[in-house]
């Protein structure tokens, strides 16, 4: 590691994290990349964001605003230092494999070729730097037919089929409810970073890490996959149900809809007995997950028999007690406000200067040799710059920051 000995870093991970001694230069903006090493910087590492002056990250000017400052800005990018150097300038490249050369990781997300076009791509960073971690996040990847196309999530989550397997039946194709491309590509990003730099400590190499977001998003898809390898076809809309277990599923009650899991034999004869219908665990129909799933819309009506004439609430007591998984659907405030959220610490919040307290939800893996890291609130644009140059290089004097015209 660049900063920090292995003993020190070992001595220190309990109230540093685990990555402590870990410098990232991170390139990257908007979502997957920033989602990363935020990832990254809850563990320790520290991440230095480079922004071009004047604008910055996109996201900056992205909503939802508190007191002018963008919300979505603040999250992603926790526990941050903000350097901006202008690549237009060659002395801003020069600077950026200085500062390389000095780092662990590099982080990137534009479209294939523009670092290359910069001046500080792979090939470059590696000859000051030949063990670094470098990772590139792009739509497609880096290479194929399409690795120059622009993707935004929604982009690939309809490249990748995800968007044809959401939704009801009867109705069109239907996004995630979040940019799951973006956030699914940030942490295979991470993983692979880490497991880089494991790697480096072993073989004293570093490596170049080559993140497609549809090729993420795809090997998500797990239960589409294997339906189609069996079939042939590509898998239907099921809207609220499991594709291939039965009963697992959103059920209507009196006052809403309740979710009831039974992905086993065991697990469906308590859902007999909960809907009070034992006769149903000795019917042939119902002998396996498979049988059950083929007369799927007898299983649902036989389950809304019973559950139309409760409340969500009473099925969920009921189906507790019967040792029957059920959940009521939460909506995201309900689910924040939740006991199990609370008991658990999964909230942090900083404190901003213009944007007051900004609550989110961090590293979520609890490990038990590190105490969770003190929030630290998002970098105004350039904040850190001449401390780091100055740190990291021996100059206060920044030559390269001028706006881009």
């Amino acid at each position: 590691m660049t900063t920090t000995s292995l003993d020190a870093t070992t001595r220190d991970a309990k109230t540093r994290g685990p990555l402590s001694g870990v410098r990232v230069l991170d390139l990257s903006r908007v979502l997957a990349g920033p989602y990363c090493s935020a990832l990254l910087g809850d563990l320790g590492a520290e991440i230095i964001k480079i922004e071009m002056p004047g604008r910055g990250d996109d996201t900056r000017e992205i909503g939802p605003f508190r007191n002018t400052e963008s919300l979505y800005f603040e999250i992603l990018n926790r526990r941050k230092k903000s350097v901006t150097l202008n690549f237009k300038d060659p002395d801003a490249t020069r600077l950026f494999l200085d500062l390389a050369a000095r780092s662990d990781v590099v982080l990137e997300n534009f479209r294939p070729g523009v670092t290359g076009h910069l001046g500080i791509d792979y090939a470059t960073v590696a000859q000051v730097n030949p063990q670094v971690v470098y990772a590139s996040i792009s739509g497609f990847g880096q290479s194929g037919p399409m690795a120059r196309f622009p993707a935004y999530d929604l982009i690939i989550q309809a490249a990748s089929g995800l968007m044809s397997l959401t939704g009801l039946p009867d109705g069109p194709p239907t996004k995630v409810g979040e940019s799951i491309g973006d956030l699914s590509a940030g942490v295979f990003a991470a993983f692979a970073i880490t497991t880089a730099l494991f790697d480096a400590t072993r073989t004293g190499k570093g490596a170049y890490l080559d993140v497609s977001m549809l090729e993420c998003l795809l090997s998500l898809e797990v239960t589409a996959q294997c339906q189609y390898d069996v079939t042939g076809m590509p898998p239907p809309r099921v809207g609220n149900r499991h594709p291939v277990s039965t009963p697992f599923g959103a059920y209507a009650a009196m006052d809403g809809f309740v979710i009831l899991a039974a992905a086993n034999d065991e697990l469906f004869v308590r859902v007999t007995q909960l809907i009070e219908r034992p006769d149903m665990a000795e019917d042939p129909r119902y002998a396996s997950d498979e049988l059950r799933t083929q007369h799927e819309p007898e299983v649902r009506a036989a389950i809304e028999a019973w559950t139309t004439q409760r409340s969500v609430a009473e099925v969920v007591i009921a189906a507790e007690r019967c040792g029957v998984p059920t959940s009521a659907i939460s909506d995201f405030a309900e689910a924040l406000a939740s006991e199990q959220v609370a008991a658990r610490g999964t909230l942090s919040h900083f404190t901003h200067p213009i944007a007051g307290t900004v609550e989110y939800v961090g590293q979520p893996v609890h490990f038990s040799s590190q105490v969770p890291a003190e929030p630290v609130a998002s970098p105004a644009l350039g904040a850190d710059t001449d401390a780091v140059l100055s740190e990291l290089l021996g100059t206060s004097v920044v030559t390269v920051q001028v706006s881009a015209s």
